[in-house]
């Protein structure tokens, strides 16, 4: 019944990304090319309801689905990674034309293609499993 729970969760959120057009590929090309508002807007709304959430579930000390409390650890001030790790995912964003959340969502809307970025998606991620204790963290 739990998983059901969560196929639902992310059947919504990968229709609320399709009919927002934030998964198309021109809005986020427009985006890096600062043509349009649209993405930005997205990605605002996305920034200060986290920041909501975030504040909520620690003011009220809520409590995850097993009855444990949600801790959430404090970042360490910024440093190198946070700047290198997000120009990368930049990057990798802009050329690919799709961060993570919206691959599924275009390969579940027949767009297979998009098959390749989730390849890469994923070597990517091996990749820096293997080379991670070498990094400075």
């Amino acid at each position: 019944m739990k998983t059901l729970k969560y196929i639902i969760v992310g059947f919504v959120f990968g229709v609320v990304l399709t009919k927002s057009e934030a998964v198309s590929w021109y809005r986020i090309y427009e985006m890096f090319r600062f043509e349009s508002f649209h993405m930005y807007g997205i990605i605002g709304v996305a920034v200060v309801t986290g920041l909501i959430g975030v504040q909520w579930i620690k003011r009220s000390k809520a409590r995850d689905i097993t009855g444990a409390p949600i801790v959430i650890q404090d970042k360490e001030q910024g440093s190198a990674r946070y700047w290198i790790g997000g120009l990368l995912f930049g990057l990798g964003w802009a050329l690919a034309g799709s961060c993570p959340g919206p691959i599924f969502i275009l390969i579940g809307a027949g767009f297979f293609p998009v098959t390749l970025v989730l390849l890469g998606a994923l070597l990517g991620t091996f990749l820096y499993g293997v080379v991670k204790d070498k990094l400075p963290h």
